[in-house]
This record gives C-alpha cells, sequence and structure tokens, in this order.
C-alpha cells in the first residue's frame, strides 16, 4: 500500500480540516500505519502498566482515532477504556474492535473539552503533534487530571522539532505543577524512521 497519508498529515492544518483528514484515513489507518511499524502504542501500554499496576482503573484514550492505542492498552491488561475522538470516521472502526466501554466524539469546541477530574489517567498516544492535535492540548488534558492523576503521551520527531510541543510540558514540569516518572525515547513508524518519546508525568 502506498503512504497516501503519512506522505501529507504532517502539513500544518486547521483543526476542522485535520478532522476531515482523519475520516478519510479511517477505512485504511490501521493498514497504513501497520505496513509502517507502528509501535508507540505497544510502548505507552507497557510503560504504563509497569508504572501503575492497576488493571482495573478507568482509563481515558484521548484521540484514540481507529482504536489501536486501545488494543495495546488492553494487550497490556488494562480493562476499563473509554475513547474519544474528533473524528466521527475513526470512532467508527474503533467501535468494531469492542475495546472500549464508551466511545464518544470529541467536541473540540467545548468549554471545557474534558470534565475535571473525570479520569485518573489519561493516555494521548500520538495525538499531540504537526498534523494532529496542537500544543495546548497539553494544558486541556492537564486541567483534566485530579491531583495525583496520570497522563502518558507520546511525541514524535516531527512534533520534537518543534520547541513549543515539549515546551508545553516543561511549562507545567519547570513549576512543579507536575512530576516527570517516565521519558522513554524509541521507535515510533520504523517504516518512516521516526521515533518517539513517551512520557508519564503526575500532576502535583
Amino acid at each position: 500500500m502506498a503512504d497516501e497519508f503519512l506522505n501529507r498529515i504532517y502539513a500544518p492544518m486547521s483543526q476542522d480540516a485535520t478532522t476531515a483528514v482523519y475520516d478519510d484515513w479511517a477505512a485504511t489507518y490501521d493498514a497504513e500505519v501497520g505496513e509502517n511499524g507502528y509501535v508507540t502504542p505497544t510502548r505507552v501500554a507497557a510503560l504504563l502498566m509497569k508504572h501503575l499496576k492497576t488493571p482495573d482503573t478507568p482509563i481515558l484514550d484521548y484521540g484514540c482515532g481507529t482504536g489501536l492505542s486501545g488494543l495495546a492498552l488492553r494487550a497490556a491488561g488494562f480493562t476499563t477504556l473509554d475513547g474519544t475522538d474528533p473524528s466521527l470516521g475513526m470512532l467508527d472502526v474503533a467501535r468494531v474492535k469492542g475495546i472500549y466501554r464508551n466511545l464518544t466524539q470529541l467536541d473540540l469546541d467545548a468549554d471545557p473539552i474534558l470534565a475535571p477530574g473525570a479520569y485518573p489517567v489519561i493516555v494521548a498516544v500520538g495525538v499531540i503533534g504537526t498534523g494532529a492535535a496542537p500544543p495546548e492540548t497539553f494544558d486541556t488534558l492537564m486541567r483534566a487530571l485530579p491531583r495525583g492523576g496520570i497522563l502518558t503521551l507520546s511525541l514524535n520527531d516531527h512534533a520534537l522539532a518543534d520547541p513549543v510541543y515539549e515546551g508545553a510540558l516543561n511549562g507545567w514540569l519547570d513549576c512543579g505543577a507536575a512530576r516527570l516518572l517516565v521519558k522513554n525515547r524509541g521507535d515510533h513508524l520504523p517504516g518512516k524512521g521516526l521515533k518517539s518519546n513517551v512520557y508519564i508525568i503526575e500532576k502535583a
């Protein structure tokens, strides 16, 4: 399969345009990223289980897409997963997998986008970065966590090339509003030569 979407998804776009691309991509997303060895969801799930060790903890899979991150979390042993994503096309594919307790369309115009304190753990795999969610999303997710809550996220090489993305994370760490528990560098899309950092952060 030609990398039809991977060759253009990292271009800057409006949020509406990004959602439209993911709607169009939904039917072939799993195959395209799979052919390129997409491994970040598995890395995220393994690192979170090693740290959390409580498989029944409710987890929100933010930007769950077609559910690949949910599959990895379930394979790692987590049992209580909810997913949300702005793309209805992606959610339709995720729903078929049968791994989520609840699936909802993410309303990016809502205020707040997420109900504060609703989940003790939020996972955002491949969500924040160029061609996906803006750096402000990090603040949205941190504000949604209760004190002591855990955010696990990844930033790929495209995101790391722009200092504003890791800068949003460091803004919380540098002032003591959050603690960095894990930072792990590894493969993201080996077929594209891309790596990613995985972070586990605790809200102070």
